[in-house]
């Protein structure tokens, strides 16, 4: 194994990006900026033809407290994800990449090197899953804010005789169950938007349906997915989103896409999510 093309580096905290088997131009690579405090972005070799695009970053700064307490402030969060994309498609210039978690980190080359040669078969596999493929976000959301209940916000409730109480609750009663009734709709028709992109799809996630305070609507995201894609198969992907999101054969929501992306939600380790090169970092 040799941890670089150079040799072994000196010891220090090696931040890592991704994983490849098509290294990018080194001058190409040199004009990619990672994180702001570290130093140029090269390529580290492993074994089996696998490399790894790597950043040293002072230890002052990414070590395991000091990181946890960077990443706790919204803007240096903001700008360590930034630098990490920068990274990832730096890698992706000539072929597939598997991108590595957030902040990915080792203390040296050669921790890094073991690190990816001991998932090598993954790797490959992972690597040969995502040749010329993309992935596509799509988000669907409820097409119109739900009427509200009468009553439900405190006002219009019956300050008069026993008839006028019932029809107050009967208006309750049969508004809620429009509620019901298109939000039903909205759910049944995000479920049609996700089966007719898998028939054009290789494969398909799930992601947790993000908060209206994240989205900025104000009706509830009912979807959340994403789809890898084979290159080959982009034209007819593209014709059914652009049939989806002009809303006429799913008028209770609306829906809206990204892409082609770098397949970050397809590049899982698939024989435990959980593991993976970051498990040795600062190790």
């Amino acid at each position: 194994m040799s941890a670089s093309a150079a040799g072994p580096a000196a010891p220090g905290i090696v931040c890592a990006f991704a994983v490849t088997r098509t290294p990018p131009d080194p001058a190409g690579l040199a004009a990619v900026r990672g994180h702001e405090e570290g130093g140029p972005l090269r390529v580290l070799r492993a074994d089996g033809g696998l490399c790894l695009i790597v950043q040293d970053v002072p230890a002052a700064l990414f070590d395991e407290e000091a990181l946890t307490e960077r990443l706790n402030r919204p803007a240096d969060l903001e700008r360590c994800a930034r630098a990490h994309h920068r990274g990832v498609e730096a890698a992706a210039g000539r072929g597939p990449v598997v991108p590595l978690p957030m902040a990915t980190l080792y203390r040296g080359d050669l921790t890094a090197a073991r690190a990816v040669a001991a998932r090598r078969p993954v790797l490959e596999t992972l690597l040969d899953r995502l040749r010329d493929r993309t992935e596509w976000a799509v988000k669907v959301h409820a097409a119109g804010t739900a009427p509200e209940a009468p009553g439900d916000d405190g006002a219009g409730a019956p300050t008069g005789s026993c008839d006028g109480g019932r029809a107050y609750l009967s208006r309750v009663s049969a508004r809620r169950r429009e509620q019901r009734g298109a939000r039903g709709q909205a759910l049944a028709e995000a479920e049609a938007v996700d089966t007719a992109l898998r028939r054009h799809a290789v494969a398909a996630t799930r992601h947790r349906p993000q908060s209206e305070r994240l989205t900025g609507h104000r009706t509830p995201q009912l979807l959340n997915a994403a789809y890898l894609v084979e290159d080959a198969r982009r034209a007819d992907f593209t014709a059914a989103l652009a049939r989806l999101t002009a809303g006429a054969p799913h008028p209770a929501v609306r829906v809206e896409a990204s892409g082609p992306w770098i397949p970050y939600s397809f590049a899982r380790w698939d024989e435990d999510p959980h593991a993976g090169p970051g498990q040795e970092a600062l190790s």
